[in-house]
């Protein structure tokens, strides 16, 4: 019965993406212009934004359906059958690669469309209510969410069960070598989002950067302002880096954290009796499943009726799927996971209850990480406000300021995951950490939702701007954008909670795999292992950071040649050359996002080729530890210092145009490679390398 109920979780995940996609795509942009003329300059804008899109996605699939062949070529070539039961493990692993890979794609191209799609609606719906234009960026975020959720339990669940039906019912340890062959899946997931999550990021920071600098501080007209030459890069930006790129990086976790749970389950249920065994292999997937459940309940709480209480609706949200699905894990525990099981022979015994402990503790502290995320990045709080009334001193405090409150926002969030280990850990071993992995993002389909929302509404104040629809829309739309901002600062803290737990969960199915029952940190080999793990997360981010710098730098200079030689654009009387500015982002995101995707995937080959699995299990817990401490302060120190420009534009401190406003702009552009590049790509840096290393133990033994 295991195998129907989480099929059709999946498949109702997506009838609910394919609902709100027809809900979004039905409401006429005609209905909230207010005029025809209005009409047409909406149609234009976003449909360059969409062509700018696709045009990216296009280009950058094109590269990696080259790499993810090349990489499947490896695959089938290096890794070997370790159980001796006569199987072609590369060839397999190489399909479960490539399915995996070829989801993830899809999943990030699907909430794409849509947000290029629901944009303009949420723009122009401004113009009836702010609950209407709630409604479609909200239900547009939601397609991205339930689809993502219901590829990735449907794309898991198909290929179990392809593996399942192929492979030889006499194998030894057959439920394990499944499993083993199955981690190529999300190893294809976590690839495609490396290369999503850092190209995508370059491409939005290069032009936002650009047309803040030049734009906002040189020009000093609007944000948005049609005159701005990189504005459409600027926008489409926004969903190649937070839907595209932020899509590939949560199914590469869902997949990541799924295939190790598995992997350590498949060891053990060994024992389990058979009619069991099937459940309690699954229940991983299952907790996904109702996790759809849970989420699509919690989307009818969010219905705000004026501006400041739009964030509240969102976390409200957050807060009873979370709810919901710890009511709804306690029957599914109890009823497919063994009273009793061991991870060894003759080793600790655990019970369901310490699963379902587990899984809780995972749930509960992703939700506490939202929160004190929220805490350090709205301009509700005292953090961000004093960032913004640093600014009054000029961007050099502005800039102290924000870097002091993402290292501070980094302890609290790191103490929680810490305790979620150690509660994992005693009460179910490796397979409570790995089931703390999967609670965290049980609400997945939530996460995104509210996630994906932001970009939307941003798009939408970018849109409303430039068509000139007026001041009082675009009021709306800023209130929409700025809770956005935060529900997205609280999606990358939930983010790198999750991916720091399906690091563990996959380093810990490494070391099971690798057979290493401890690693003695004192040992010269596992100490220079730490040193190169703990190295490498700062490597990565200087590699993206100055890859956002480079790309800037061109679109600087392009927009301030057009500003020189295109008589009458500051006057608004000759039309800017936004196509040569899109062009720039996407060249030099394609090329810049090669090198640092290489550093993350040859590093843990190269350690475990020549250094053996217990350097490799030194490189990963250090970079596990290094990597998410610095993905959470620079993701929230760039979320703050946008927010407290956000609150300066309100009216406080001067308002906007003020040297105050300046000094905050500058502190923005600063936090915007932070929050978007290097920061969230820091998430995938510590899943891939791990879920690499998983995959080819073979090779290194």
């Amino acid at each position: 019965m295991v195998i129907p109920i989480v099929l059709g979780l999946g498949v109702f995940s997506l009838l609910v993406a394919l609902m709100y996609a027809r809900q979004v795509a039905n409401v006429r942009i005609e209905d909230g212009a207010s005029s025809p003329e209005e009409v047409g300059r909406l149609k234009e804008i976003s449909g360059a934004i969409a062509e700018g899109a696709m045009a990216f996605l296009r280009r950058e699939y094109t590269v990696l359906g080259g790499f993810m062949l090349a990489f499947a070529v490896i695959i089938f070539f290096v890794i070997k059958d370790v159980h001796n039961v006569s199987l072609p493990f590369g060839a397999y692993s190489a399909i479960s690669f490539l399915i995996g890979a070829g989801i993830s794609i899809l999943s990030g191209y699907i909430g794409m469309r849509i947000a290029t799609i629901g944009n303009v609606r949420t723009a122009a719906a401004a113009r009836i209510s702010l609950e209407q234009s709630f409604s479609i960026a909200f239900r547009s975020g939601a397609v991205m969410g339930f689809g993502l959720t219901g590829l990735a339990v449907l794309g898991l669940m198909l290929v179990y069960m392809g593996f399942d039906f192929f492979l030889p019912q006499e194998l030894h340890n057959r439920d394990l070598v499944i499993m083993e062959i199955l981690s190529g899946f999300g190893l294809g997931g976590s690839s495609v989002a490396l290369f999503g999550r850092v190209g995508g990021g370059i491409y939005t920071k290069a032009a936002d950067v650009g047309a803040d600098l030049v734009g906002k501080v040189e020009a000093g007209i609007p944000e948005d302002d049609p005159r701005n030459p990189a504005v459409i890069a600027d926008n489409v930006g926004d969903n190649v880096g937070d839907i595209a790129g932020m899509g590939a990086d949560l199914f590469g976790s869902v997949a990541e954290s799924t295939c190790a749970a598995m992997v350590i389950g498949a060891t053990a249920f060994a024992t389990v009796p058979t009619d069991m065994k099937q459940a309690a292999l699954l229940f991983p997937l299952a907790i996904s499943g109702i996790g759809i459940i849970a989420s699509f309940i919690s989307l009818f709480f969010a219905r705000p009726k004026v501006e400041n209480k739009v964030e509240n609706a969102l976390k409200a949200v957050l807060v009873i799927s979370t709810l919901l699905m710890l009511g709804m894990v306690y029957p599914l525990t109890m009823n497919m996971v063994p009273k009793e099981f061991s991870l060894t022979a003759g080793g600790t015994m655990y019970t369901q209850m310490g699963v379902f402990y587990s899984v809780a503790a995972g749930l509960i502290s992703g939700l506490l990480i939202g929160l004190i995320t929220e805490y350090y990045t709205s301009h509700r709080y005292g953090p961000v406000r004093q960032v913004a009334n640093a600014s009054k001193t000029g961007a050099a405090t502005n800039i102290i300021y924000g870097l002091a409150l993402g290292y501070n926002s980094a302890v609290l969030p790191m103490i929680l995951i810490g305790i979620t280990v150690v509660i994992g850990y005693h009460y179910a071993g490796m397979y409570g950490i790995a089931m703390a992995a999967i609670g965290m993002l049980g609400t997945i389909a939530v996460g995104l939702t509210i996630d994906a929302y932001g970009p939307v509404s941003d798009n939408a104040g970018g849109i409303a701007e430039m068509a000139e629809m007026g001041k009082d829309i675009r009021t709306r739309t800023d209130a929409l954008d700025a809770a956005g901002n935060t529900t997205a600062a609280i999606g990358k803290g939930f983010a790198i909670g999750s991916a720091a737990l399906t690091s563990l969960a996959l380093t810990s199915a490494f070391l099971t795999r690798a057979n290493i029952t401890n690693v003695n940190v004192l040992e010269p080999q596992v100490m220079f292992g730490l040193m190169i793990g703990s190295a490498l997360p700062f490597a990565f981010s200087a590699m993206t950071m100055r890859s956002v710098g480079l790309a800037a730098l061109a679109m600087i200079e392009e927009v301030r040649r057009q500003f020189r030689t295109i008589p009458g654009l500051l006057e608004g009387k000759a039309r800017a050359d936004y196509a040569k500015c899109v062009e720039i982002s996407t060249d030099a995101s394609i090329k810049q996002m090669i090198a640092p995707g290489l550093l993350v995937i040859l590093s843990p080959l190269i350690v475990g080729f020549f250094g053996g699995v217990q350097m490799l299990a030194g490189v990963l817990i250090g970079s596990l530890i290094t990597g998410v401490m610095l993905a959470i302060s620079m993701a929230n120190s760039g979320g703050a210092w946008d927010n407290a420009k956000k609150y300066i534009e309100t009216g406080q401190l001067g308002g906007k145009g003020s040297d105050t406003h300046k000094a905050a702009v500058v502190g923005d552009t600063v936090g915007d490679p932070f929050k978007d590049t290097s920061g969230p790509a820091l998430n995938i840096l510590i899943k891939l390398m791990a879920i690499i290393s998983l995959v080819f133990v073979p090779f290194f033994l």
